[in-house]
């Protein structure tokens, strides 16, 4: 099986959910960090739990759907990825 194209909105869903995901993790982890540090750092730390998912996805979203864009152009000059699925 040869992967010769991939929809660009369809791969950038995913990557999308996925980042923001990894964007909730790392706003968590923010917000431990500046509650420990406390004063102004505490506020950020909380806003970080709302704003890092919503970065993290959105940038993941776009990143992937352009990626996806370049390995159909990549893929029509030298062939897509070939998988081996039982």
């Amino acid at each position: 099986m040869i992967i010769k194209r991939i929809d660009p909105m369809s791969y950038a869903k995913i990557a999308g959910v996925l980042c923001a995901a990894i964007g909730l993790i790392a706003g968590l982890f923010v917000a431990l960090v500046g509650s420990v540090g406390g004063g102004m750092m505490g506020n950020f730390g909380m806003a970080a739990i709302i704003v890092m998912p919503i970065l993290y996805g959105v940038f993941g979203f776009i990143g992937s759907a352009i990626t996806a864009m370049i390995y159909n152009a990549v893929a029509g000059w030298v062939g897509g990825v070939k998988i081996e699925v039982e």
